[in-house]
């Protein structure tokens, strides 16, 4: 399977180096399962869709360079590399789902041997793989029903190929709402503090989508001076009550949703619809280094000691969340949309 994000080039994956653009445009090589998850760990490839299809390629990887071992060996390296694999990002739930599935492949063939096992583990991550791509094509097909034309939009963080290895969740949307009725305006919060707003700027730019970048300070004045038709943002796991677990900053863009009267999008595939998650509160939050607020890039922003929390993700709320948009379909939240006030 090949993709902007990553591609099988046969024995390897091929992954692009998101923590670069959009300045430059690197490739990864990862043939060791060292090297999958220093992908995910540094945020080389991130978004959980993709997080998941790079770990179903990891785990493929582990059992194609032990294939010739004997099978207590083989069996053992590769789920060995499954264990690993799951803790190196603990929000996404796409990650656990994934894992979870090609460790059933091993189950399921007990009397394979390690070279007709791996060859089975690559051809389930490629299944993986396509079956994302299929289901952004549906996503942004339903979605952009929501979208009325001409409007403006608010997205956050990157939910687009780099995020999922397909067309995207919620910028499947956004892509699609333009093809059909062309948008006006894309607004780009940078998502502080790993800025992957400006990846969304970069698929933006690649796709002819107008926007423009903002600090995510500028959020609340921006929703006060235009007329804002939805927020359409990606979920790294939704609870079985509908609180949606998404990149830092999004339970804030909600509560604005709801102040303001525009609608609130969450797109999403069902892989990240977590039944065994009864609400939010359950949900681990990563929190990352906190190297990432005390510099930005190789730029000092503060002095080193300086005490910071960094949590990586927030959770809105059901009660705030206006659909759910999936491959299986739209499925009406919480919370309609009314009409937004006339000064807007």
């Amino acid at each position: 399977m090949h993709s902007l994000a990553v591609s099988w080039e046969g024995d390897h994956l091929r992954a692009l180096d998101q923590t670069r653009l959009p300045f430059e445009e690197n490739y990864l090589v990862l043939k060791s399962v060292d090297d999958y998850i220093r992908a995910i760990s540094e945020m080389q490839v991130r978004g959980a869709p993709l997080i998941g299809i790079v770990a179903a390629y990891g785990v493929a990887q582990a059992a194609l360079n032990g294939a010739d071992a004997d099978f207590s060996r083989f069996e053992g390296d590769v789920r060995q590399a499954i264990e690993r694999l799951r803790a190196s990002r603990p929000t996404a739930v796409n990650l656990f789902w994934v894992l979870a599935r090609m460790e059933g492949v091993l189950r399921a063939n007990p009397d394979r041997s390690p070279s007709e096992l791996a060859q089975l583990l690559l051809a389930e991550a490629q299944a993986i793989h396509r079956e994302q791509m299929e289901a952004d094509s549906r996503i942004g097909e339903l979605g952009a029903s929501l979208i009325p034309e001409g409007s403006e939009l608010i997205t956050i963080c990157n939910t687009g190929e780099l995020a999922t290895g397909g067309k995207g969740t919620a910028f499947s949307i956004i892509r699609q709402a333009h093809l059909q009725r062309e948008l006006k305006q894309v607004w780009v919060p940078e998502t502080r503090p790993r800025l992957q707003g400006r990846l969304t700027a970069w698929e933006l730019t690649r796709e002819r989508i107008p926007f423009r970048v903002i600090a995510d300070t500028m959020v609340g004045w921006l929703f006060s001076q235009h007329r804002i038709a939805a927020a359409v943002v990606g979920a790294d796991r939704i609870a079985a009550n509908g609180d949606v677990a998404n990149k830092i900053g999004t339970y804030q863009l909600a509560v604005l949703c709801a102040r303001h009267g525009v609608s609130f999008i969450v797109a999403a595939p069902e892989s990240t619809f977590d039944p065994d998650c009864p609400a939010g509160v359950d949900i681990p939050v990563e929190e990352r280094d906190a190297e990432e607020v005390l510099r930005l890039g190789d730029v000092p922003v503060l002095p080193e000691g300086y005490p910071v929390w960094n949590p990586a993700f927030d959770v809105t709320p059901a009660e705030l969340v206006s659909y759910y948009v999936s491959e299986a379909g739209i499925k009406h939240g919480v919370r309609a949309p009314r009409e937004q006030k006339e000064e807007q």
